[in-house]
């Protein structure tokens, strides 16, 4: 019987940002239980951790496997945790301003968005399936609860229900390709299946690889898995969605790219196959089932599947060079996507919170400001040069072709122009109908991610060179 013994303070060191969001999250909730009006105190003390918790990933001076290779930290991680901790961090800012114009402030807010950030902490380290789906699960668990916060609401009720329900199908098959592919190996630890696939990559195992994928598209909300992406995203109150479109879907990527370059990159071939069809799917629909769409949420739903499809791109080049564009790709969204939930959730009227698209028409004479910068972001996002979505584009398109997926890059390419469409309808209508009233004054808070947003995105140009560089060191451990 192998002794199981007690960590080591290197392995402690290892995981302090989990750490530090652990016990912060068990600190949170004694004192949301125990205090008269814990609201503003857990706020706080979310936001320290979190920041506590990039600090530490930042400067802890260890880096490869630890827990008998259960969880890696090394560049990749570092970066995408860093990049997942800052989005945490913007969506519970831009929700605690949301819920003091709202009056809908709970505790258990951010204490769930704490519990998901520790679930995708992990899923970006696990170099196990088993802890693979630990961190999964704890993230998923806490976004269903998220998704259905709003228990006077029947569209959040409704929403929490659809993505548990899915959630939970999606998760039995993640579960049985795992079952598959230790059947296959018998192993479970990442660089053991890598040696084990090298050596005989039989139909059974690409059977498990595959219903492993597909559990992991269901969490990147790629076709054919998306059909929970848009009623979610609808129902659930408008700071709940601004979080999913950012931090759990960067971490949910950032599984998808280590999965298929680490136990499984002797058999890219295989894998670049279905990564290559769901690409496709992703971009062709985010642009075509979006253009009829009133609801701006749900027209981000859409763009959102769409963008997942254009980070896949890059995936599906099996190169350094994809992967790095991967990244690029999803620190360019992150900052996009909140930028616009921060005009979303500051579309407000007197009479309470409006989502129709119609509700900006006009806006660039009461707020030119905030026009401004969402038409930028919306320009951005539809690829135009010389803003951030462009270069990310760029860099996975770029990748697509090195590694002669020609036909890949040309619809990609063809997506983003169909996409464009109902980018440029919203600042046709903000820039040359006729108003529809004004909102009402935009929070401190958000005005501030705005902002930010709009500047990193105008500005890329002047970023591109140092995010590239990073992103090519997080990459570079893949290959």
């Amino acid at each position: 019987m192998n002794q199981i013994l007690p960590p080591t303070s290197d392995e402690l060191l290892a995981i302090l940002p989990e750490l530090i969001l652990a016990g912060g999250i068990l600190v949170a909730m004694v004192l949301g239980v125990f205090l008269r009006r814990p609201i503003a105190l857990v706020n706080g003390l979310s936001w320290l951790l979190l920041t506590a918790a990039a600090v530490a990933v930042l400067t802890i001076p260890l880096s490869g496997p630890v827990f008998h290779g259960a969880l890696v930290l090394d560049p990749f991680a570092r970066f995408m945790k860093v990049a997942v901790l800052i989005g945490s961090a913007v969506a519970l800012a831009m929700a605690w301003s949301h819920g003091r114009q709202q009056r809908t402030q709970q505790f258990e807010f951010p204490v769930l968005i704490l519990t998901a950030t520790l679930g995708m902490m992990v899923m970006i380290s696990a170099h196990d399936l088993i802890a693979l789906y630990i961190g999964l699960e704890l993230q998923s668990l806490s976004l269903y609860v998220l998704a259905a916060f709003n228990r006077d609401s029947v569209k959040s009720t409704e929403a929490g229900i659809k993505y548990f329900i899915l959630g939970a199908l999606s998760s039995g098959m993640l579960l049985y390709g795992i079952s598959m592919v230790y059947g296959f190996t018998g192993q479970t630890s990442f660089p053991a299946v890598a040696e084990a696939v090298a050596g005989d990559a039989s139909i059974g195992l690409i059977f498990g690889l595959v219903f492993l994928l597909i559990g992991l598209a269901f969490k990147i909300a790629a076709v054919p898995f998306h059909m929970w992406t848009p009623d979610v995203y609808q129902g659930a109150p408008t700071p709940v969605t601004a979080f999913f479109a950012a931090a759990p879907k960067l971490a949910a990527m950032a599984l998808f790219v280590r999965v298929v370059t680490e136990p499984f990159g002797s058999v890219t071939a295989d894998w670049q196959q279905i990564v290559t069809f769901i690409a496709i799917g992703s971009m062709v629909l985010g642009a075509f089932a979006a253009i009829g769409q009133t609801n701006i949420k749900r027209l981000m739903a859409y763009s959102s599947i769409g963008h997942v499809g254009f980070a896949l791109v890059g995936l599906a080049a099996g190169t350094e060079e994809g992967v790095q564009g991967v990244l690029v790709y999803l620190v360019i969204y992150l900052a996009m996507t909140l930028g616009v939930f921060a005009c979303i959730l500051a579309m407000r009227k007197p009479d309470g919170m409006v989502e129709d698209i119609g509700s900006l028409a006009g806006i660039s004479r009461t707020n030119p400001v905030m026009a401004f910068i969402l038409a930028m972001l919306l320009f951005s996002l539809a690829g135009i040069p010389p803003l951030a979505g462009f270069f990310a584009k760029f860099y996975v398109f770029r990748a697509a072709i090195e590694a002669d997926l020609f036909v890949l890059a040309v619809i990609g390419v063809l997506a983003s122009v169909v996409g464009a469409f109902y980018y440029l309808r919203i600042i046709k209508l903000m820039y040359f109908d006729e108003p529809a009233g004004g909102f009402e004054p935009m929070p401190g808070t958000l005005r501030l991610v705005l902002g930010a947003s709009g500047a990193f995105t105008i500005a890329f140009i002047l970023f591109a060179g140092p995010v590239g560089e990073l992103a090519s060191t997080a990459a570079g451990g893949f290959f």
